[in-house]
């Protein structure tokens, strides 16, 4: 292992201990404290403005509001939470819970989100009194490391050791691998390559999977509203986010007005020929997603392709033909390109939710736009993913909004389905260890006659 990482190990292990026994009062006055320096305007700006050059990737102003916003969201998720001593009693059962530290987190944090993806994984894991170390992508390391900066100004302010907090200066694969293998837990967030290192680190870890979320509009739809939710999603950050829309799965009734509705909103449908250019452009070798295209804007992607798109343009459209390789459009696109499917019965729209994330993006997420509670309650009965949401933009609500329940979070598990250990959002929870406590109570004997007279009588035994 390399002698500077050894190092950065040691202290953030003595500044680990330090914490480990603080009040929860002075926990969450280092939480605060951090999360302001986070999220006051002059720090996001110089984060985001950052984080759009170093990487070229995405959209200034809507790097910063995601910055800020998931700062402030966790910051609210994490408000009057109890994480230190006692946090929960069952007087009944006789048992008491206690909340532990995990000690050194490694985060590796995406080059898509590289100041947003630190800031959301900080706040839980310093409210849970662990250390983090963040091994950034390489493209974003110079967005990682003014984030960290920002993260142990808050830490010195309060009094609490800003070696809680580091970022690797100069990461690459091997220190990534060596810290994996070190640390006690990894938060792995992003590339499926990535992800998989962690889990073959021997070090237990939180994953994520694929994305590839697929919504449905059915005939009940408001389609100005479902319409302007995709757009809003699909062309935020320029696509960055796992989560927002790859594919609309739309009812026959409603495809023309919803073609129409999108339209309005910058959508342009490629058809024939131009559907051939665009996918040239986004798999030139036919398997691989060309990275030059990875959240950039339409006009450089048409420029790429030698589209021809008209002034306004805000994201593309193709009809899908197939769910497999034969048709690459189903899946994952990391750029503002929508598939759009038809379909007329609800049972063949859950079908094709079932086979365009089983194929690309098991067990992340789904959506649909309708007013019938029965088919929101069999999509969910049925799509193999970890969340659904319901009239609303995946990526703004798939990781924490201010109108739904989720908890806020940059990490999103997928389940067994994506070969990930929980299919949660990463939050608080996951970054702590929790001692269980046994009092002796009145013996519980179960009743023979209670729990098999069914089975007797219905067997004749």
């Amino acid at each position: 292992m390399a002698d500077p990482l050894n190092q950065m190990l040691a202290k953030a292990r003595e500044a680990q201990a330090a914490i480990e026994f603080w009040p929860q009062d002075r926990v969450d006055a280092m939480v605060t404290s951090v999360g302001w320096h986070l999220y006051k305007e002059e720090n996001a700006v110089a984060c985001a403005r950052l984080a759009y050059e170093e990487t070229g990737m995405g959209v200034y102003e809507d790097k910063l509001l995601k910055h800020r916003k998931k700062t402030l969201g966790t910051l609210r998720d994490l408000a009057g939470v109890k994480t230190v001593g006692i946090i929960e009693e069952d007087p009944e059962k006789g048992l008491i819970k206690l909340a532990k530290p995990v000690g050194v987190i490694g985060a590796l944090t995406p080059v898509t989100n590289p100041t947003s993806t630190p800031a959301g994984n900080v706040l839980p894991i310093l409210k849970t009194r662990n250390a983090v170390i963040f091994a950034p992508h390489p493209r974003a390391k110079r967005s990682a490391a003014l984030t960290t900066e920002f993260i142990r100004d808050g830490l010195r302010e309060v009094g609490a050791p800003e070696d809680l907090a580091q970022s690797i200066e100069e990461p690459s694969v091997q220190l990534s691998q060596d810290l994996m293998a070190a640390v006690d837990l990894v938060v792995a967030t992003g590339g499926s390559g990535m992800v998989q290192a962690a889990y073959s680190s021997g070090t237990p870890a939180y994953g994520v999977g694929t994305g590839n979320a697929v919504t449905i509009v059915d005939d009940t739809a408001n389609v100005e509203d479902a319409a302007h939710k995709i757009y809003l999603s699909k062309v935020f950050d320029n696509a960055t986010s796992c989560s927002c829309e790859n594919s609309a799965v739309i009812h026959e009734s409603i495809w023309d007005d919803m073609i129409a509705a999108l339209s309005s909103h910058g959508g342009f449908l490629c058809h024939a020929e131009g559907r051939d250019k665009l996918q040239k452009t986004l798999w030139p070798d036919g398997a691989h997603l060309n990275k030059a295209i990875v959240a950039q804007p339409v006009a450089k992607i048409a420029k790429l392709g030698e589209l021809d798109v008209p002034k306004g343009t805000t994201f593309l459209m193709v009809v899908g033909k197939a769910v497999g390789p034969e048709d690459p459009f189903c899946r994952e696109k990391l750029s503002p390109v929508l598939t759009l499917w038809r379909y007329s019965e609800f049972d063949e729209a859950v079908d094709l939710v079932q086979r365009i994330t089983g194929y690309n993006g098991p067990g992340h997420s789904c959506g649909i736009h309708t007013q019938r509670r029965d088919r929101i309650v069999a999509l969910a009965e049925k799509a193999r993913v970890s969340r659904i949401m319901v009239r609303q933009p995946q990526c703004y609500a798939n990781s924490g909004n201010y109108d739904n329940g989720m908890p806020f979070s940059m990490t999103l598990g997928c389940g067994t389905w994506g070969g990930n250990i929980t299919s949660e959002n990463i939050h608080w929870k996951h970054f702590l260890n929790v001692t269980w406590v046994a009092m002796p109570i009145e013996p519980v004997v179960p009743d023979e006659e209670a729990l098999f007279s069914a089975h007797w009588q219905r067997h004749g035994q």
